[in-house]
Parts: C-alpha cells; sequence; structure tokens
C-alpha cells in the first residue's frame, strides 16, 4: 500500500508585478503554512517523494513544511503542475517510480481538489462532503492507495483525512 498526499499552497498575495507565478504568500498564509507543517508532524507524515508546482506560493508553502520531514525526501519542482488540471497531475503521478511508497503533490485549485474528488473510491460520506464543499489553502488530503502507480485511476485511491490549518481534522 502506497501514500498519496495531495497538500494545496497556503493564502497568497492578491497580485505581483512579475505576474501570477510570482506571487508569494501573506502572513496568515506563512501562519497557516506553519499549522499544516505542525499538524503534518504531529501525524508523522513523511514522504519519500514531494512533487511541487514551481510557482512562487508552491515553493514557499514547501519550504515551510519540508522541514518537518525525517528523512528529507527528494523534491521535485516541477513547471507542468503550475495550474495543472486533475488529468495532468494523474498523468504526473502515473510516472511516479513503482518503487515509491509515499509521495506529496503541492498545487494549485480548481485542479487538485478535482484530482481529490476524482481519486476518491467513496462518493458520499462526511470526507467526500467535505471535499466537495470547500478545500481551503494549506490543506491537506491524505489517501491510501493500493494501485501501482503506473494504474492509478478515478475512484483508486481511499481518501483517509483531510487536514485544515487551525481546524479539527476530519478522518474515514
Amino acid at each position: 500500500m502506497s501514500a498519496l498526499f495531495l497538500l494545496r499552497h497556503a493564502k497568497a498575495v492578491a497580485q505581483h508585478a512579475d505576474g501570477d507565478r510570482a506571487r508569494g504568500l501573506t502572513e496568515g498564509g506563512r501562519d497557516a503554512a506553519r499549522a499544516i507543517a505542525a499538524a503534518i508532524a504531529e501525524r508523522r507524515i513523511m514522504p519519500s517523494l514531494v512533487l511541487c508546482s514551481d510557482s512562487a506560493r508552491t515553493r514557499e508553502t514547501l519550504e515551510i513544511v519540508l522541514p518537518v520531514f525525517k528523512p528529507q525526501p527528494e523534491v521535485l519542482y516541477e513547471e507542468a503542475l503550475y495550474l495543472a488540471d486533475a488529468k495532468q497531475m494523474l498523468q504526473r503521478l502515473r510516472r511516479v517510480a513503482e518503487d515509491v511508497r509515499s509521495v506529496m503533490l503541492v498545487g494549485h485549485n480548481p485542479g487538485l481538489q478535482e484530482l481529490a474528488v476524482m481519486l476518491s473510491d467513496q462518493p458520499t460520506g462526511p470526507l467526500m462532503s467535505r471535499l466537495t464543499t470547500d478545500f481551503p489553502t494549506a490543506t491537506l488530503a491524505r489517501f491510501e492507495v493500493n494501485l501501482a502507480w503506473s494504474a492509478l485511476e478515478r475512484g483508486g485511491a481511499r481518501l483517509m483525512a483531510i487536514l485544515v490549518p487551525n481546524a479539527a481534522p476530519v478522518k474515514r
């Protein structure tokens, strides 16, 4: 069994002179990233591979979260993940090496939320209700995956928990 973690970047500033990709985090966003990092550490979430969009806001979110991972995972910053849709992210996950047991993808909405909904094997219930209603910034969705990465498909993962900064976790 493998683990998949989908992390939405923390709250970003509204504009940047160099364009959308250059938008960094707000102070509140940095606080939320620290809160989700604490929740990750408390639950001992330790991905062996992190796939991260190359935008400033995803990089900055990951920089805040990264120190809680022991040992440090392999990190790949990928231009193709910037504002990727659910299908593009799924295609990327299918290229993960089969020996990788735990992956975190740090990305953007709406694609990340759509991917989470697409992957879940449960169409209803409290977790799916939460997931389909809202996927706020700095939120983490945790999945169990019983398929090879190359075979990952719609409904191919079990949604186990949703962690939202400064809120009670929603679990299966």
